[in-house]
């Protein structure tokens, strides 16, 4: 995690998010929709984990045996997330990848699992929504259009709209939970192949 790409040496999500690791201590913990999705029946696969920062939810997905792609901008996340690996002896399960969503490509063999919290991009989700595997499940929490009276310098680019993400699923995907709290939208999809 020593070579930045050159295209992210001076972008400002890299350098936002990266002041932001810096200053906090510690990983994340894994996000309660991450726990969900691994309670319910996923096909063999590999998971991922996008704008993973820390994760602990990569962590705990790679404790179930699963290989684990966490791709975020930040190195230093990525750093602290591939120490915390080695310490657990979950190295060879999770892989960093320092990407700036907007222009990485999911691996095109797909993933039984996807996951993603914290972060809305309509292009990013068709993408990823169309690597996930028959019977695999789509993870994904985002802010929605309320949380803009509580933070109105939130960019509406970064919030659901209405119906989203359901409106933008492929076909073959099945709504299994959608609920809204705090100005954020959790939502869990299976795709019948």
């Amino acid at each position: 995690m020593d070579d930045v790409p050159a295209e992210l040496a001076g972008h400002p999500d890299r350098l936002r998010w990266n002041a932001k690791y810096e200053d906090a201590s510690g990983l994340s913990a894994a996000h309660p929709l991450a726990e969900r999705s691994l309670s319910l029946e996923i096909p063999d696969g590999a998971a991922l984990d996008l704008a993973s920062g820390p994760s602990g939810s990569a962590l705990l997905t790679a404790q179930t045996g699963r290989h684990v792609t966490a791709v975020d901008i930040s190195e230093t996340a990525l750093r602290r997330l591939g120490a915390e690996a080695r310490r657990r002896g979950l190295e060879k399960l999770i892989t960093v990848v320092q990407a700036d969503l907007g222009a990485w490509r999911p691996d095109p063999a797909g993933y039984a699992l996807v996951l993603c919290t914290g972060f809305w991009d309509r292009a990013v989700f068709e993408r990823t929504a169309g690597a996930v595997l028959p019977g695999g499940l789509l993870a994904w929490e985002a802010f929605t259009e309320e949380a803009r009276r509580d933070r109105p310098h939130l960019p509406a680019a970064w919030c659901l709209g209405a119906g989203e993400p359901a409106s933008l699923l492929p076909d073959g995907f099945t709504v299994l939970e959608q609920a809204d709290g705090a100005g954020k939208r959790r939502f869990l999809a299976r795709s019948g192949g």
